[in-house]
């Protein structure tokens, strides 16, 4: 009997949350009310509120979610190599992609929450942990270049319905990370 009690609560919880993303879409969160996302979600306030104090609540929970699992991908291989570099980054490239609707909301809606904020905190911290350097000031300022650069170029390729495959994305990435403006120097026409 737990079992299913528990069966239960996570399926109410992924309807509310699928209801929040699909009005993020939809609207702009601080015009989203509980009553709209239990109509959505077909459930009534007193479920939602057994689960959530209020929709910022909700939010949170969809954003803790994403960085646990983005944590996962970041420690899941070796940084330092290039060639593992590139195959994370396309790992969660694949990730973003295959949740598009919710990234999208998440990194474009104005939430009031600092989602894209503590994105940003967890890559920097893992780049700072893989680098070797006696000056903190100078990783530090080179691991918000670099993290604040690849978000944005991540959030333009999901604008832009992902022409680019994610591993294409990444070997850009790579690149831009590792070369910066050299990586223009391929493409210049040979006088």
């Amino acid at each position: 009997m737990p079992d299913k009690l528990d069966r239960r609560k996570k399926y109410t919880r992924m309807v509310l949350k699928d209801s929040l993303i699909q009005l993020m879409n939809e609207k702009t969160f601080s015009s989203i009310t509980v009553k709209e996302v239990c109509a959505l979600a077909d459930i009534n306030r007193s479920t939602f509120y057994t689960h959530f104090t209020d929709v910022h609540d909700l939010l949170y929970s969809i954003e803790e979610e994403i960085i646990e699992e983005m944590n996962k991908y970041l420690h899941a291989f070796n940084f330092v190599v290039e060639e593992e570099s590139i195959q994370m980054t396309e790992k969660l490239l694949v990730y973003i992609k295959e949740r598009k609707e919710i990234f999208e909301a998440l990194l474009e809606n104005n939430t009031g929450t600092s989602f894209e904020k503590r994105v940003m905190d967890i890559a920097r911290l893992f780049l700072m942990n893989k680098t070797d350097t006696a000056n903190i000031d100078t990783a530090s300022y080179l691991s918000t270049f670099i993290v604040s650069g690849a978000i944005h170029v991540i959030k333009d390729w999901l604008l832009n319905d992902q022409t680019q495959s994610p591993k294409q994305m990444a070997e850009l990435i790579s690149q831009f990370c590792n070369k910066g403006l050299g990586t223009m120097e391929n493409d210049k026409p040979r006088e």
